[in-house]
């Protein structure tokens, strides 16, 4: 049971292999799913029952122990090469290992009382007082939980939508995250969905359009804080403003999806507020991407008067609950109370500048090499053409969407690691667009704009600043 620290795909680096196989790909070069079961799950790493001879003990033990250091391996070298999905790995929580010598479960409202005193609550409540700050909401107006991350942010938010109003109809764009379209079929809400522009950003007047089809049933809004794939942020006061045209005024629940930028829009400067000011019902973010934390996470904030609706009291713990999951981490909200407490509101304000520079940067890198790409004002994240070398995107553990490819720039993406990736990038698409000497591009100008697009067509007229 001993994995072999070489890592590969189709000769790169990028997954665990067992002994003396390694991963395959396929024709296509994608990973097919029966390959990673047999390769990943299945060779070396059947649980066996432990040997009862002392040798074999200690033989087993030595091997579980090389298996172990061999896995560190393979996710310090993957970690060196993340670059394609929200993930903040600058951190060291070295100094709260001992609270995994703890089973904490945070089951049931973080407001109530509990029997079992074997939980974090007291730093879940002080991280919640945190957030309601941060979005404008008394303490005393609020109710909210740390999930297990933007998914459950979602459910739980879309589920209080469809409490409210049983027979809402779900407005969505195209660009929003897949939960979304989860949790409605899971809800069996009709789910509607809206256009966006090429940034990724709501169309207001198909929105608008959409409504006014629709005027006898009740709008639950999703406002995305930042798009999944290209970073947009949908204008909550232009979803206002339709919603009154339309004339649904009290009749609407907007739940607003920040997974990662919404952590990082209160600390810009030109950004537009995300506030419990306006007429929103729900704001939800995730804890492990902009902020940092080894463990999925999240938080979801919600109007008190809106949270009565799921709650139940449960006699088993002697509390009550409106959570989706019950049983919650309890380690997730002393992680984020401490990262919170050591960053501070200046400390992010910093953290959020320097990866939108960083952004930038990558962006102005790419067109310099004759990439097409963009990047949205308030986000951090840079679309660019999609390389057509599998093996390259498994390297850089690239996300990928149709004609385009994402990077997303967090604080622990430097600049000399993003000069890399540019200079690897650039030697590689000579071979996959060489015609006769000349590199012949694709047209990419309904993907990201005929001001991104570096073809030969449009590249022409592209304004490149200089660095």
């Amino acid at each position: 049971m001993v994995f072999n620290s070489e890592v590969s795909c189709n000769g790169d680096q990028v997954d665990v292999a067992a002994d003396t196989t390694s991963m395959q790909c396929s024709s296509s070069g994608m990973l097919e799913d029966k390959q990673l079961v047999s390769k990943v799950i299945l060779e070396g790493l059947e649980i066996e029952e432990p040997p009862v001879d002392e040798m074999a003990v200690a033989e087993k033990t030595a091997g579980i122990a090389r298996l172990m250091s061999s896995y560190v391996q393979h996710l310090q070298h993957s970690s060196a090469y993340h670059l394609g999905y929200p993930l903040n790995l600058d951190y060291d929580f070295s100094s709260l290992a001992p609270f995994l010598n703890f089973s904490l479960n945070n089951a049931g409202d973080p407001f109530a009382k509990v029997n079992s005193s074997v939980n974090s609550r007291q730093f879940e409540v002080a991280v919640l007082h945190w957030f309601a700050n941060l979005w404008e909401l008394q303490r005393d107006q609020f109710w909210g939980y740390i999930t297990t991350g933007g998914t459950e942010g979602n459910l739980y938010g879309l589920l209080v939508g469809r409490e409210l109003f049983p027979n809402g109809i779900l407005y969505a764009s195209y660009d929003s995250h897949y939960s979304v379209f989860k949790a409605a079929k899971m809800y069996r809400v009709k789910c509607i969905r809206i256009a966006t522009a090429v940034s990724g950003e709501m169309n207001y007047a198909d929105l608008k359009s959409r409504l006014l089809q629709n005027t006898d049933c009740p709008a639950i809004i999703i406002a995305n804080i930042g798009t999944t794939f290209k970073g947009a942020v949908d204008d909550i006061d232009s979803i206002i403003s339709t919603l009154e045209k339309c004339g649904f005024h009290n009749r609407h629940y907007i739940h607003c999806d920040g997974a990662l930028s919404g952590m990082m829009m209160p600390f810009m400067k030109q950004a537009p507020k995300v506030s419990f000011q306006k007429p929103i019902g729900s704001i939800s973010v995730s804890g492990h991407k902009f902020l940092g934390c080894p463990m999925p996470c999240g938080v979801v904030i919600t109007r008190l008067e809106h949270a009565g609706v799921l709650s139940t009291d449960i006699e088993y713990i002697a509390s009550r609950d409106s959570t989706i999951t019950g049983s919650r981490n309890g380690h997730a909200p002393i992680f984020l109370w401490y990262t919170l407490s050591k960053k501070g509101y200046k400390g992010l304000v910093k953290q959020v500048e320097m990866c939108l520079a960083n952004a930038r940067y990558l962006e102005v890198l790419l067109k310099q090499v004759g990439v097409s790409s963009a990047c949205n004002t308030l986000s951090n994240t840079v679309v660019f053409e999609r390389p057509k070398d599998e093996r390259f995107v498994c390297r850089w553990q690239l996300a990928c969407e149709g004609n385009l490819a994402h990077v997303v720039v967090m604080p622990n993406v430097t600049l000399p690691k993003l000069a890399v990736f540019v200079e690897e990038l650039a030697q590689r698409r000579r071979d996959w667009y060489q015609d006769k000497g000349l590199i012949c591009a694709p047209c990419l100008a309904l993907d990201v704009g005929k001001e991104n697009c570096c073809c030969n067509l449009h590249g022409k007229k592209l304004r490149v600043p200089k660095m």
